[in-house]
């Protein structure tokens, strides 16, 4: 067993948990601010290798997070809409005011880790902000951990067929496995939050959602290794003892929360 990988999720756990729970909107705004800023440095130090991204607009973007919930609701969906073409028009701008010293490679590489880090997080934002979100965005986070510890455990005991060669140590079982340890966890949070909470959300919905995120989950994680791979590197960071870097951390939830917030709007 990994010692570090267990005792920095046992020390992680509480922080997530304060945060998670007991923390207002804007608490929580300003976390993932944090927490997109940290992955946004990861992956600009990634791409540094075979491009020159344009930081200040991903930290910028980064930043955006924390006035998610003081833009009118009304105006929010506007507001994130027009984002997508303000941040190319920005880009592109960048090249020409660089006699294209900025190169399209540039800009490109920025666009895809802005989507890919700040639109992602803002989702779990988005969640969090729905009525009853302190309780909603625990089936998103418990659809991450589940996955991950279940394809871990399972994997290493009875992965014998190799999934893809993007992540060479990923095993069809451990994906299985993945799944139902994603299912069964949040099986048991719907319980909790039927009988001591007073919610009333279906167990069927909720064996559907986990097949969802936890499949959405696994291609996060696919895809994360897929950009390590691309340029060469094992982790993001040394940020997370036996985890790596906090995008390393978050690559699963991040790539689930918008299936997650979708599928909240129907439950």
């Amino acid at each position: 067993m990994d010692i570090k990988r267990v005792t920095s999720s046992l020390l992680g756990f509480p922080l997530v948990l304060i945060i998670f729970l007991l923390g207002n909107k804007i608490v929580v705004d300003i976390a993932l601010v944090v927490i997109a800023i940290l992955s946004m440095s990861e992956y600009f130090n990634a791409i540094t290798k075979i491009a020159k991204p344009v930081k200040w607009l991903g930290y910028l973007s980064c930043a955006s997070i924390a006035f998610i919930h003081v833009i009118p609701q009304e105006y929010l969906n506007m507001v994130v809409t027009l984002s997508v073409p303000t941040i190319l028009i920005i880009l592109f701008s960048q090249v020409i005011a660089t006699d294209m010293k900025t190169t399209f490679k540039d800009i490109a590489y920025t666009f895809i880790g802005i989507f890919y880090v700040v639109f992602f997080i803002m989702f779990v934002a988005f969640i969090n902000g729905m009525p009853n979100g302190n309780i909603l965005i625990w089936y998103a986070i418990f659809a991450a951990w589940g996955t991950d510890i279940s394809a871990y455990v399972i994997g290493k005991h009875f992965g014998k067929h190799k999934f893809s060669k993007v992540s060479p140590k990923k095993s069809i079982e451990g994906c299985i496995g993945g799944v139902i340890g994603a299912i069964l966890l949040m099986l048991a949070y719907t319980y909790f939050a039927n009988n001591y909470w007073g919610m009333d959300y279906s167990y069927w919905f909720i064996l559907g959602m986990g097949i969802i995120l936890s499949l959405a989950g696994q291609i996060g994680d696919f895809a994360a290794s897929s950009i390590k791979r691309f340029v060469d590197i094992k982790d993001y960071s040394n940020l997370i003892p036996g985890h790596g870097g906090m995008l390393d951390r978050i690559d699963s939830l991040i790539f689930l929360a918008p299936f997650a917030y979708a599928l909240f709007t129907l439950l």
